[in-house]
């Protein structure tokens, strides 16, 4: 079987973003990656790939322990309510499968489908280290914070920054 990081990492060397990349068991949830990550530094994240109610997609990366309400979500984004995308969908549009959504998927949405959000704290300090799963949940790799926004933008995209942090304090 081909590794579907192969030609991530071949366009990630083209753009010169230097990453580091670590391999473990297969992690598919925020509770494993956390009990089995080690020592292995930086912000870690949840990512949700998401549908809304007129078909538009979303992949929204925020830090892991945000607690994201889809109810509300869609008024920050702009949108109309949000659901989360099938397994099929998430497949056919960027090539992963449940578990490894990253936003390193993005090479895959050829026909650019989705749009993106990041969580503003990925980027409040350059000298932080970003964690995701490079198409595959049994590696980690590590990004700088320029380094992720030069690979999405060099792809069309670009993000809308989102202010998650009031997200997590207006739900209590």
């Amino acid at each position: 079987m081909d590794d579907p990081s192969t030609r991530l990492f071949a366009y990630l060397d083209k753009l010169g973003i230097d990453v580091s990349t670590v391999e473990h068991a297969p992690l598919f949830t925020v509770e494993e990656s956390q009990a089995l990550r080690g020592d292995l530094s930086g912000m870690h994240s949840k990512n949700l790939f998401l549908k809304d109610k007129k078909g538009a997609l979303w992949l929204v990366v925020a830090e892991e322990e945000r607690q994201i309400r889809l109810n509300h979500l869609h008024k920050k984004l702009g949108c109309n309510r949000l659901s989360f995308g099938n397994a099929d969908l998430l497949k056919q549009v960027l090539d992963v499968l449940p578990g490894s959504v990253t936003p390193f998927a993005l090479i895959n949405d050829q026909e650019k489908q989705v749009n993106v959000a990041f969580d503003r704290a990925f980027f409040t300090s350059e000298n932080t280290l970003l964690n995701f799963h490079p198409l595959r949940n049994d590696r980690t790799t590590a990004i700088s914070p320029a380094g992720l926004m030069k690979f999405v933008t060099s792809l069309g995209y670009q993000p809308q920054m989102l202010d998650l942090e009031e997200e997590f304090a207006d739900s209590d």
